[in-house]
């Protein structure tokens, strides 16, 4: 969960490298994960290859470039201040090519639960 406490690092693909990484080691604990009433259903359409919803990638691009501002407000160093746009960039270009979740699959997916 280091990804809540960094500014700049969202949490959504440190959960899916922890879903990753519990899929290898510990069979437990990646049910957990993956059952976590939270974001186990973000992480299990995103194992499916079905993707992330689109409100979801808005809402992380929109934490990280609000993490981004303040930090850009508050380090007085170019190299950092350089540094810390570059990194959201990227993060911000993985979140939107990463596959997305149509509407239609997801209310779909919530009728066989119910």
């Amino acid at each position: 969960m280091i990804g809540i406490i960094v500014p700049i690092l969202p949490t959504t693909p440190l959960l899916i490298l922890a879903g990753f990484c519990f899929g290898k080691s510990s069979p437990a604990l990646h049910k957990w994960l993956v059952t976590n009433k939270y974001f186990g259903r973000y992480l299990q359409d995103y194992q499916n290859g079905k993707g992330v919803p689109f409100r979801i990638k808005c809402f992380a691009v929109a934490i990280v470039w609000t993490s981004v501002l303040f930090t850009l407000t508050i380090i007085p160093l170019l190299f950092v201040k350089l540094f810390v746009l570059a990194i959201a960039i990227f993060v911000s270009l993985f979140i939107f090519t990463s596959p997305l979740l149509k509407e239609k699959q997801q209310k779909t997916a919530l009728s066989y639960t119910e």
